[in-house]
């Protein structure tokens, strides 16, 4: 009987080598391994044809039909590294499967035909990825379809030409299908193409990020998608492409790849935070991108730790799954990480993360010896002023904190204001995920503040930014309640400076209101963290050290301390905790400050006091200390309550 999961021990992939990558063991041939076993799981889902794969799980948004075609496209696309990496040197099962299903596919006639390309409908995601990966096994599989298939594909692709596209990162994939229709001859609109390219342009907020469409939408996307998708439509066209228009998404990749390098923790886990995180270790494809496209600052050995690492954390989590399957979820199946619009073979966008493969056996970032990552090596801090954000990671635990002053993932007002725990949190890590509770429920405690109303608690809605520089980052947001309805602003300056962060609040609100911060949610699926409180502290600890503590520094003299646990809230497990903090306000303006901990250093306290403080001085500003002594000072508020000054900033 075959071993459940994916490990040399099972079978599935080669021994470690720890001469040539001493950080995680894996090499191309652990790749070309996972990608083997990934595609074999598949083929029992493939319907008779092979043009469709119906995969259990929960269905799309979009239908049955078109999950059926994610599952041959997404999935084609990892075939294409494969076959294209070997040369075509693989079992010709592989090549004729996908050969069979096009076919299939792109005939109308056909039982198993693919829904046609409309406007704003999600085989257009799809379309993009079939493009791709015929571009990329054009002489395996493309060259050598009959005429009259070749022609049904033309037509199927061609109906983007005309058509209307979703404004966001959907323009790029107007841009890859008419590109490969270009280069095979077929009908196609360049004034199309060139304007998905402009309207990437108008996106960039400089420092290597773009938003996805209008408004403050920074995740993943910017990775696998807005990076990614430039590098792969200048392969696809070649000698048409604008060479000053690829200079500068090579400069930009360049630029995003420099700060990328410090998402992934020492455990290869990616920062937890936005949507479409069931696509896991694709966050790992500009990596490979930037290599393939001499465009990335990156050591070819540190390319693949990081690549790899991402692969590893996945694996060694059990993914895929017993069946050998990618599931919608984060390590076991997770719906609340998944959107509407994910359906049973959505996860296969990981896909993406395979991209090295198109890259020669004998090529540095193959053959070079493992570099360690940044996060490994010792502590980092960083701000990123475009998307809002800061980044602080530990070297003694390997974890990444990214803490959130920008990104809201609305669009511009006057749309209105909303709330989601992927995006509008405080902080999100390499080692936690957010609350997500039920529909209906309330929304968790953890990395917010909120105002306690008789309704429920307000969410934080719409991020105002209003600056990220060196440790420092703040921000200013107008409360919703549960009914959609405004509450006076909360304006709040976060200091970074090791594990540690110092939220500094500046709250308005009626006397008597319950004011409650909640710090990192902890889960795990064995049993409920352990919980200790005090005098305005609270502490929720894993049985593997991993800590995460609140303490209230300032303005918390009447606060109460709990430790809120839940059952089936958490994509990281099934028992989860936060450290909670609910005081009265006295009405008007009120100033918080608070330490918020995430650690699993067992050399750093987390319990109760911990020799912070934050004292309120005759000027109005706000002193800080961190617990190793590091101060902070000329924190300000203004008057008014609207914004932030600071003797450096302004």
């Amino acid at each position: 009987m075959t071993a459940p999961h994916l490990s040399a021990d099972a079978g599935h992939l080669p021994p470690p080598d720890p001469d040539l990558s001493p950080r995680t063991g894996y090499t191309r041939a652990h790749w070309e391994a996972t990608a083997d076993r990934l595609l074999a799981a598949l083929r029992p889902y493939a319907t008779p044809g092979l043009a469709q794969y119906r995969l259990p799980g929960r269905t799309g948004h979009s239908g049955a039909w078109s999950d059926g075609l994610e599952g041959y496209a997404r999935s084609f696309l990892l075939a294409a590294f494969r076959i294209a990496g070997s040369h075509g040197a693989v079992g010709p099962d592989l090549v004729e499967r996908y050969a069979a299903g096009l076919a299939a596919g792109v005939d109308p006639r056909h039982p198993e035909h693919w829904p046609p390309i409309t406007d704003r409908s999600q085989p257009m995601v799809e379309a993009a990825s079939v493009a791709i990966a015929l571009h990329e096994t054009r002489p395996w599989i493309w060259d050598r379809l009959d005429d009259t298939t070749r022609q049904r594909a033309v037509d199927w692709l061609g109906g983007f030409v005309g058509a209307t596209v979703n404004d966001s990162n959907w323009r790029l994939f107007q841009v890859i299908a008419e590109e490969f229709l270009a280069s095979v001859g077929a009908p196609h609109v360049r004034a199309e193409i060139d304007a998905g390219l402009d309207r990437l342009d108008d996106w960039y907020r400089g420092g290597g990020w773009y938003t996805d469409g209008d408004g403050r939408k920074f995740d993943y996307y910017n990775a696998w998608a807005l990076h990614l998708y430039p590098v792969l439509w200048a392969r696809v066209a070649g000698p048409r492409a604008d060479p000053a228009r690829v200079a500068v998404h090579r400069t930009r990749l360049r630029e995003f790849l420099g700060v990328h390098q410090y998402f992934f923790g020492s455990d290869g886990a990616p920062v937890h935070q936005g949507r479409s995180l069931t696509y896991r270790y694709a966050g790992a494809a500009p990596l490979w991108a930037g290599a393939l496209a001499d465009a990335t600052p990156l050591p070819p050995g540190r390319t693949r730790r990081l690549a790899s690492g991402a692969l590893k954390h996945f694996t060694d989590h059990r993914v895929p799954d017993e069946r050998g399957l990618l599931t919608l979820g984060w390590y076991r199946p997770y719906l609340p990480v998944t959107q509407p619009y994910s359906g049973p073979a959505s996860p296969y966008w990981a896909s993406k993360a395979f991209l090295g493969l198109l890259l020669p056996a004998d090529h540095p970032v193959w053959t070079a010896r493992e570099e360690a990552g940044p996060v490994d090596t010792a502590d980092r801090q960083l701000s990123l002023p475009a998307p809002g954000w800061l980044l602080h990671s530990t070297a003694a635990d390997g974890i990444v904190r990214l803490v959130n002053h920008g990104s809201d993932r609305l669009p511009p007002p006057p749309a209105a204001s909303d709330d989601s725990p992927h995006y509008t949190g405080f902080a999100y890590s390499t080692a936690t995920a957010p609350e997500t509770p039920p529909p209906g429920e309330e929304p968790g405690p953890d990395n917010r503040i909120a105002l306690l109303t008789p309704t429920g608690p307000s969410r934080r809605g719409r991020i105002h930014p209003l600056y990220a520089d060196g440790p420092r980052a703040a921000s200013r947001h107008t409360p919703l309640g549960p009914d959609g309805d405004e509450r006076p602003h909360i304006t709040t300056v976060s200091v970074v400076h090791g594990p540690w962060e110092i939220r500094v609040h500046r709250v308005e609100a009626p006397a008597g209101t319950p004011v409650r911060a909640g710090g990192w949610a902890v889960a795990c699926d064995d049993a409920p963290p352990a919980a200790q409180t005090g005098r305005t502290w609270a502490v929720a600890r894993r049985a593997d050290g991993l800590t995460s503590a609140l303490v209230g520094l300032l303005g918390w003299d009447d606060a109460a301390a709990e430790v809120a646990r839940a059952r089936g809230h958490n994509a990281y497990g099934d028992h989860s905790a936060v450290p909670v903090l609910t005081a009265p306000h006295p009405g008007g303006t009120l100033l918080l400050a608070t330490l918020v901990v995430l650690t699993a250093d067992p050399l750093v306290s987390a319990d109760g006091p911990t020799g912070a403080s934050a004292v309120l001085a005759a000027d109005g500003s706000v002193r800080l200390r961190f617990p190793d002594g590091t101060t902070e000072n000329d924190i300000y508020f203004a008057a008014h309550g609207t914004g932030y000054r600071t003797k450096r900033a302004y």
